[in-house]
């Protein structure tokens, strides 16, 4: 007798019919806004963690060097006084005045990127624009004028001149892109630090005085909170997921969004590089271990024992105004601007 399996009927399961993923609402100028406003906001995320990480590893470090790393970073913070108090004296010339804010900024700097020590308020105070050449910002490139060597020895002096005169026209047509370019990473910048614009851009379309049904006001009212409170702490990310979300398909909007989404697109790419830099630029920290680590520290004690006792002459000498001159001078001469 033959039982019947109604099991063996069904298809299996390599064989059953895959539904098709849905598609993100809205149209694709808000799907893209989303998706960078998403991606953007995952690097931020990304690069808070590496600087934990980071922070933590140098502080693990300094902790197996021991004394001799808390003695440096004393010696360097206690620095910043004298130098501070020079500026304020009258005494120096604007080009010792400026020499004497590099050896407070490569000081904090030091402090900073060495040891993992907080120096920001420093920074922010002398160092406030970000210099030419900062890790993440390059100069721009300069275009050079058309030489004789650049141009055919072997034409006639007519047509050496119209060579030169296209090679003229070229170089400016490249200023003019560098410039163009230049203007609008400027411009997104000023849009993406804008946040009273965008605040007054969610609160006109989403304010509870503009719908009349009692639910949809609580609904608004409490988005009209969130809005208020991400723009009272100057949180663009929460204002922009919040457009995101909320935001109304329009020719008008989109165009909005667009704008949005290329700034973006460009904060990514100066994100991308601040992690690589902090992965495996100057300022990167990974640490050696073993073996190594024991003949590293070591060493570095040596090195830290002699930095201490140099920082410790230089917080005397620059106590009196003639001794900072000197110091200034001897460091120009070296080549250096920080100690």
């Amino acid at each position: 007798m033959n039982l019947h399996n109604p099991l063996t009927d069904l298809p299996a399961a390599n064989q059953l019919p895959t539904p098709a993923p849905a598609e993100a609402p809205g149209t694709p100028t808000q799907r893209a806004f989303r998706e960078a406003v998403a991606q953007v906001e995952g690097l931020r995320h990304r690069l808070r963690e590496l600087q934990q990480e980071q922070a933590e590893a140098r502080r693990r470090y300094w902790q197996q060097v021991g004394p001799a790393a808390e003695t440096v970073v004393k010696a360097r913070q206690t620095l910043f006084v004298p130098l501070e108090e020079a500026l304020l004296l009258g005494y120096f010339s604007r080009l010792e005045e400026q020499q004497i804010t590099a050896l407070i900024v490569g000081n904090a700097h030091s402090l900073q990127n060495r040891f993992g020590e907080d120096a920001a308020e420093v920074l922010r105070k002398y160092a406030p624009r970000r210099r030419v050449d900062d890790d993440d910002e390059q100069p721009a490139v300069k275009v050079a004028e058309p030489t004789a060597e650049a141009l055919d020895p072997t034409l006639p002096p007519h047509e050496q001149a119209a060579q030169a005169a296209r090679t003229r026209r070229k170089t400016k047509q490249q200023k003019a892109e560098e410039a163009a370019t230049q203007a609008a990473r400027d411009q997104e910048q000023q849009l993406l630090s804008n946040t009273k614009t965008l605040y007054r851009q969610l609160a006109r379309a989403h304010h509870p005085d503009l719908v009349q049904d009692e639910a949809a006001q609580q609904h608004r009212t409490q988005l009209m909170q969130r809005i208020t409170e991400a723009y009272e702490t100057n949180d663009l990310y929460t204002l922009l997921q919040l457009l995101s979300e909320t935001a109304p398909a329009s020719a008008a909007d989109d165009t909005v969004l667009g704008r949005y989404t290329q700034a973006l697109q460009q904060q990514q790419q100066e994100l991308k590089q601040q992690l690589n830099e902090l992965k495996y630029g100057e300022n990167g920290f990974s640490g050696s271990t073993g073996k190594k680590r024991e003949q590293e520290i070591r060493q570095l004690k040596r090195h830290l024992r002699a930095e201490a006792e140099y920082l410790q002459h230089v917080t005397q000498v620059v106590q009196e105004p003639a001794g900072l001159r000197q110091l200034l001078r001897e460091l120009a001469a070296e080549g250096h601007t920080t100690v």
